[in-house]
């Protein structure tokens, strides 16, 4: 089924460990826990959606476990799909570029990477 949606002009994926940059353009945390160690002075977020993020008890069962991963992203789009916090995401990414800011150590395998592919589809 067709949704009539913004398509987001970039998005781009940043460890919260990298200093922020002109090039990342709007800087949006989409983890739910905030990264530990971290200022906000330091982060340079514009926001933290932090909704949109895996339920807990998604997050706890996956674990960053990459045998679970193709799993997981089907369990978390299936709680992106109903999940009312995605509009705010969606208006934020809008024709602009934008960087997901996370903090898992595993940056091939987490919520920001699902999330992001789950966006541009």
């Amino acid at each position: 089924m067709f949704e009539d949606r913004a398509v987001p002009a970039t998005i781009k994926l940043k460890h919260a460990s990298k200093a922020p940059a002109k090039a990342d353009g709007k800087r949006i945390l989409v983890d739910r826990l905030w990264p530990r160690g971290k200022s906000r002075e330091f982060l340079e977020l514009d926001a933290w959606v932090r909704d949109v993020a895996p339920s807990t008890e998604l997050r706890q069962w996956f674990g960053h476990d990459p045998a679970k991963w193709t799993e997981f992203r089907t369990r978390y789009f299936a709680e992106l799909k109903k999940n009312p916090a995605l509009a705010s995401l969606r208006e934020l990414t809008a024709k602009r570029t934008v960087t997901f800011v996370f903090a898992a150590a595993d940056t091939e395998h987490n919520n920001a990477v699902a999330l992001r592919e789950y966006l541009i589809r």
